[in-house]
């Protein structure tokens, strides 16, 4: 699906490239080859305070609850109607994402100019038609507007977007950043965004980051599985380790209904589990059943009888793509987890899954300093083994 309001284009083939469009994937590679390095230089830009548990994570006031928080406590709002497919602006973003922002002009390494003359509109069109991952479809998101998660009453609060609202701006924020560090002037975007915890100064589509851990009650021990993504595969996070399952928050179908249906982070949870981990197919081509689903019905049995607990521990935005993340953690009982489950590394959609890993503070912290995992993962894992008492006790 195409960027709304955008024209559709063939994709450019190399013998018909400009000048422009190279440069554009050059940096795109090199985006993409260095992203966790840069993501780490991003995050140098801010002050540590401003970083989840010394991480690259960036947070806000209110983002951090003192301990782990139930799923089930977090109230979910509905804000008036969303920005619907209005007319991209700079970079795509749409106007009313940062209305008090200062203006902000295409450089040409960001939006670069096609053979006819002109200029892609938008990150998503030059992405699609260039480089363009399996996985790139412009779906229907619930746009985080509001969140309050470390007072007595956590709430998150949504309205309409899509997908590529986030590659708009988020990947054209990192291609400007990546650019930058080839010697190119910055465009301006990362600059009119200003401070990326803002949720009034650009759409964020929150994606929901769960580890998931299972956990042996007879003897304490617990394991937890990663997530090496596809750069070839996916738009975001290519050649990253994550945990998993991880999914953007967004109904399961175009349709009101849908959106209606799936608005719970526990259902959007679910159908993470069966595509991730079980290979499910994320085409669900109507309404969702949760009840009579068997997969969804026998993960909210286990929930609802305690042998699965789902905690937040915050929300943090990466410093170089800005993509937004409830971070997450999933404890499911050992027998659960083998009747549903499996611990083997394999490959699926988006990627490989990698082989279990001991819930140990050595393993974090190797995971953590030494290999390229994404920053919302680095995040998760520092706060679940300070939080372990509480996750497993």
């Amino acid at each position: 699906m195409s960027h709304p309001g955008a024209e559709r284009r063939g994709a450019a083939t190399p013998g018909r490239l400009t000048a422009g469009q190279r440069d554009w994937l050059q940096v795109r590679s090199y985006l993409q080859e260095h992203r966790y390095q840069l993501t780490l230089d991003a995050a140098a830009e801010y002050p540590a305070s401003h970083r989840v548990a010394g991480t690259a994570l960036l947070t806000a006031p209110g983002w951090q609850p003192a301990a782990p928080v139930p799923l089930r406590d977090i109230t979910l709002a509905r804000a008036g109607t969303a920005p619907g497919p209005a007319e991209p602006g700079p970079f795509g973003m749409a106007s009313d994402a940062a209305d008090d922002a200062p203006p902000v002009l295409p450089a040409p390494l960001v939006l670069p100019v096609r053979a006819d003359g002109t200029r892609y509109r938008c990150y998503s069109d030059a992405l699609r038609d260039l480089a363009a991952p399996a996985i790139f479809a412009n779906r229907v998101t619930y746009r985080l507007t509001e969140a309050e998660l470390a007072a007595g009453a956590p709430r998150l609060e949504f309205t309409r977007g899509r997908y590529f609202d986030g590659i708009d701006t988020g990947e054209a924020a990192a291609h400007e950043f990546a650019a930058s560090r080839l010697g190119a002037e910055a465009a301006g975007l990362r600059a009119s965004i200003g401070d990326p915890c803002d949720l009034r100064r650009r759409p964020a589509n929150l994606a929901i980051t769960t580890m998931t851990l299972r956990l042996d009650r007879a003897t304490g021990r617990a394991s937890f599985l990663l997530h090496w993504r596809d750069p070839a595969k996916v738009g975001h996070a290519g050649g990253l380790f994550q945990v998993i399952p991880v999914g953007i928050f967004q109904p399961s179908g175009e349709a009101a209904q849908n959106e209606q249906d799936d608005f719970s982070l526990w259902r959007n949870m679910i159908r993470e589990f069966a595509e991730e981990l079980q290979g499910h197919p994320e085409d669900y081509g109507s309404l969702v059943d949760y009840d009579s689903w068997p997969f969804a019905r026998r993960m909210t049995e286990t929930l609802e009888s305690g042998q699965i607990d789902v905690w937040c521990l915050g929300l943090g935005v990466d410093p170089l793509t800005y993509a937004t993340d409830l971070l997450t953690v999933a404890v499911i009982d050992s027998p659960v987890f083998d009747e549903l489950f499996s611990l083997s590394p394999r490959g699926n959609d988006e990627g490989r899954v990698l082989a279990a890993r001991e819930f140990e503070a050595h393993v974090i912290d190797r995971l953590v300093t030494r290999e390229p995992v994404q920053a919302a993962a680095a995040a998760v894992l520092r706060l679940a083994w300070a939080h372990r008492e509480a996750l497993t006790g």
